[in-house]
């Protein structure tokens, strides 16, 4: 490798960006050939050429190396994995932190590998196991588990056919009760036939070294331990109840997830341990230098907690996602086969149906990824286009159903909250709360204000789209008060009037029909034109604004092939699927916030901008926050920005096409309370980023305008006719 020579200007890319140049710098200096310029295409230049060493860049023209210096190389395991980083970086595209291929296993640190490592391995040292997760573990399961195990072992001594299973169980007991530094192991019986005829025979011990054995060996081949009679006994009266205990044990200990050492100890437990001949299973207790030398271990724990877990993935889906799989069932089968409320209220069901989408945005979110990673442009510009805002226009499109049924236009005023509370929250918390968890680990961090100045502008145009019907409507539309008062008892002096508004439908509605409706479609139809000429933009004609380029950063006969975790029939199944159980939830949702909306004392603006906003862009959250964490704020700033255009762009002018089939009470008119704070964050938003770098500081004074906002929401008064 190159000497590294510390960053001049400050700018640091990551652990994965700006070293590969050096590495393939170096090797091209020892290669004979002409390949200079495949050199200066992934080269970096990062400090001035009097300070540093000659690379291969610097052997050509300046006109050649210019467009090294804007370009920030990343590094992908394959090709399908450097199609997803690629989109990543494309506007419009949904982005995705997670791998949709399989990482190589040499890859990973020892951290991750010590997740997937399964529990028998036995380590020289494996220090005290008197840790706090330990502790835990003998306070939640260790001690009635154990308590089970010598009552079944009493049991079994009672039907004396069933002794030597009472001897296994008591021994378990002991072990079960504080498994860690122990281990379970399977004997290994004399394959001879001899050895078998015989009676006798020796085994090597835990340690190494012959030791006589403490029964008669048999030759348990084929079916013969089955046939038994302590078999039968065992498996009617102490199995069972073992194995459910077991059972119980395994989905508790999942479901906290930092346990899942104790629900991988259970599930082998029961699957394996429980179902040797007694004779075969020997439990030892292993001091800090001993190793066993010979027969295969079947349990070795030494931790029955790991804080590393959230990291932990079933066939490339997060665990957190997997544990909220069931929730989802019992929302379905909850809010409809309980349609009357008998078993719970609609506050529970209301709050299960949220919960409940945070999985389902995950997975349309990877099945997105993995189909656009797999398939050419086209095919996933279609997918992000389609399917990109599908769980907030399902939710949208349910609630204004229902107001039209009901003729309640509070519906209509939710679904407007919720509109401004994603718009706001991903202008101002999502980027600052990626800037203040960033900022944590990095002191200052940069990132592309071009291409932030794109979805700037495009945020500006969305903006003053969205709220035109809005200022037209204030400006032309006529004052109409409930209920006014004279403060000085004068008629020509003040009133005092409450419950205003702006109406438009005076003279028979000539206002709204003839010039605010005309308005609003014409604003419908420019938004997703001008979404359209952006993407353009950005993906064909100025493609270099975001100066990135994938390469393989493997060295040749290193590459690695691609084992993606969902194939593209598989994602597409899960994205349909995903999308119809999506549709149900909201549809639960929509179905059970009535009683809510009327019973509760906060105002439903604060419902609609926090709960029904915030819920479905967590999986986005998180993604922000792991880019940020890696130091790459450009992609964390994105998603914001992303999320926010496509609600002004693409979601607004697609609810007011569906009014036009389906009539509903939603107008493209914002009270003034939604108008001033997304024009607010607009601005603050872009003053922030103009200078192409933050840090911590510029993150907690964006969270704290959303706060501030959020609380301005909290005692405002619910929106009239509600």
């Amino acid at each position: 490798d190159a000497p590294k020579v510390p960053d001049s200007r400050g700018d640091s890319d990551g652990p994965r960006r700006g070293s590969l140049c050096d590495r393939h710098c170096a090797a091209i200096n020892n290669v004979q050939g002409d390949v200079g310029e495949l050199g200066c295409h992934l080269h970096r230049p990062r400090v001035p050429p009097a300070t540093s060493t000659p690379s291969c860049c610097q052997q050509h023209s300046e006109e050649v190396c210019e467009s090294c210096v804007v370009k920030t190389t990343l590094t992908a395991e394959n090709a399908v994995e450097a199609n997803k980083l690629s989109n990543n970086y494309k506007f419009g595209f949904k982005k995705w932190k997670s791998h949709v291929t399989a990482r190589p296993w040499e890859d990973r640190s020892e951290i991750v590998k010590e997740l997937y490592s399964d529990l028998n391995i036995v380590r020289g040292s494996g220090g005290s196991t008197l840790t706090c997760g330990n502790v835990l573990y003998l306070l939640l399961f260790g001690w009635w588990l154990s308590l089970l195990y010598v009552l079944v072992a009493a049991v079994m001594f009672i039907t004396i056919m069933g002794a030597p299973y009472g001897r296994l169980c008591w021994d378990l007991a002991g072990y079960f009760l504080w498994p860690f530094g122990k281990v379970i192991q399977r004997v290994e019986v004399p394959k001879s036939h001899q050895a078998c005829e015989a009676g006798v025979g020796e085994s090597s011990a835990l340690l190494g070294g012959p030791t006589a054995l403490r029964w008669r060996p048999r030759c348990w081949v084929g079916t013969g331990y089955w046939h038994r009679a302590s078999t039968a006994v065992w498996l009617c009266l102490g199995y069972p109840a073992l194995a459910l205990a077991h059972g119980l044990v395994c989905v508790t200990a999942w479901l906290l997830i930092v346990l899942i050492p104790v629900a991988k100890l259970s599930a082998r437990a029961a699957s394996r341990v429980l179902l040797l001949p007694p004779e075969r299973v020997l439990i030892r207790c292993l001091r800090m230098t001993e190793v066993p030398l010979e027969g295969e271990v079947i349990l070795c724990c030494y931790r029955a907690a790991n804080p590393y877990y959230y990291k932990y993935a079933v066939d490339g889906i997060n665990v957190f996602a997997v544990n909220l799989l069931p929730l989802v069932l019992v929302t379905l089968v909850l809010g409809y086969v309980d349609s009357p409320n008998h078993l719970t209220g609609s506050a529970v069901k209301f709050t299960l149906a949220l919960l409940s989408i945070m999985p389902l945005s995950y997975y349309i979110g990877m099945a997105i990824a993995s189909i656009s990673a797999q398939s050419n442009f086209a095919v996933g510009a279609v997918v992000n286009a389609t399917f990109g805002s599908i769980t907030e226009l399902t939710f949208y499109i349910t609630a204004l159903i229902k107001g039209s049924r009901e003729g309640n236009r509070c519906y209509a005023e939710v679904v407007k909250s919720a509109l401004t509370g994603t718009l706001v929250g991903c202008v101002l918390f999502v980027p600052g709360l990626c800037m203040v968890i960033g900022g944590i680990r990095h002191q200052e961090q940069r990132f592309n204000s071009r291409s932030a100045g794109v979805s700037s502008a495009l945020l500006f145009l969305s903006v003053g789209g969205v709220f035109a019907p809005t200022l037209f409507s204030k400006v032309y539309g006529k004052l109409v008060c409930g209920e006014c008062h004279n403060v000085t008892q004068n008629p020509l002096g003040h009133y005092l009037c409450h419950n205003c508004h702006f109406d438009l439908m005076d003279n028979n509605g000539t206002l709204y029909y003839s010039h605010v409706q005309p308005l609003v479609y014409t604003v419908s139809i420019l938004l997703p034109a001008a979404y359209l000429i952006g993407l353009f933009f950005t993906l064909k004609t100025h493609t270099h604004i975001y100066d990135i380029h994938i390469s393989d950063c493997h060295m040749p006969g290193h590459h690695h092939s691609a084992v993606v975790h969902w194939s593209r029939w598989r994602a597409l199944v899960i994205l349909l699927l995903s999308t119809l159980c999506m549709s149900a939830c909201a549809d639960l949702a929509t179905e059970h916030i009535s009683p809510i909306l009327t019973n509760s004392t906060i105002s439903q603006y604060f419902i609609g901008v926090t709960v029904l906003a915030m819920v479905p862009e967590l999986p986005e959250i998180v993604n922000g926050i792991q880019f940020a964490l890696q130091n790459n704020l450009s992609l964390s700033i994105e998603i914001g920005n992303c999320i926010a255009v496509q609600v002004c762009m693409l979601q607004i002018p697609i609810l007011v096409l569906f009014t036009i089939f389906y009539p509903t009470n939603f107008t493209l008119v914002f009270s003034d309370l939604h108008v001033y704070a997304s024009m607010f964050s607009v601005v603050l938003m872009n003053y922030i980023f103009m200078d192409g770098k933050c840090d911590y500081f510029q993150g907690t004074v964006l969270v704290m305008v959303y706060f501030i906002l959020l609380a301005v929401y909290f005692f405002a008064p619910s929106p009239s006719g509600c």
